[in-house]
């Protein structure tokens, strides 16, 4: 029995984009039509590789720059979402480059909240593996800030629970602007231990 169950849950592709250079501010990311995947995500994206040196995130886990598989080569965000966060910092729209992100889908509701391990599929195959959700950071603040002075200064708590999720290549293929993409759901029930 397959432990992943496609849904009738269609999303969009709206919007691509790669990051050139991960310390750079504000971020200087670029739009595209079309992103060809590879295992390591997107060639040229500063986030892409097989591996990357562990960070704040799992500090709980690894010391600081330990080599650990990379999880978040991708960062997938929702239109709706961003239309929320704009709504919030009184901004007509948040342009997804001031957030970094590499692709940007409409039609998926509460895809900040996806549960780890969901699949997103596009037409040619090509399917990304859900990480976890991508908490609010200071990077798009700043870029935000730059482009609309006084707006960025409220973006973390603007952004909170509606930043999109972090994922990794599972099959190489092409993600193209207007293409579909399926959501594909893990059938393992929620954990019901203490923590």
């Amino acid at each position: 029995m397959p432990v992943l169950e496609p849904t009738a849950v269609y999303g969009t592709i709206t919007n691509l984009g790669y990051v050139p250079h991960r310390d750079r501010q504000p971020i200087d990311a670029v739009a595209l039509e079309e992103m060809r995947l590879g295992f390591g995500g997107y060639e040229g994206d500063c986030h892409a590789g097989l591996t990357r040196p562990s960070c704040s995130r799992v500090l709980s886990q690894h010391p600081r720059g330990t080599e650990i598989r990379n999880a978040r080569q991708l960062s997938v965000v929702s239109a709706e979402e961003l239309a929320e966060i704009a709504e919030a910092l009184g901004l007509e729209a948040v342009d997804p480059t001031w957030l970094g992100a590499s692709v940007v889908l409409s039609g998926i509701p509460d895809l900040t909240h996806l549960p780890p391990s969901s699949r997103l599929q596009a037409e040619d195959g090509a399917t990304l593996v859900v990480d976890m959700l991508n908490g609010p950071c200071q990077f798009p603040a700043m870029t935000i800030e730059e482009a609309r002075p006084g707006h960025g200064k409220r973006f973390k708590a603007a952004a909170e629970g509606r930043r999109g999720v972090v994922a990794w290549v599972e099959r190489e293929g092409v993600l193209k602007v207007g293409g579909q993409m399926r959501l594909h759901l893990p059938t393992q029930r929620a954990w019901r231990g203490t923590a």
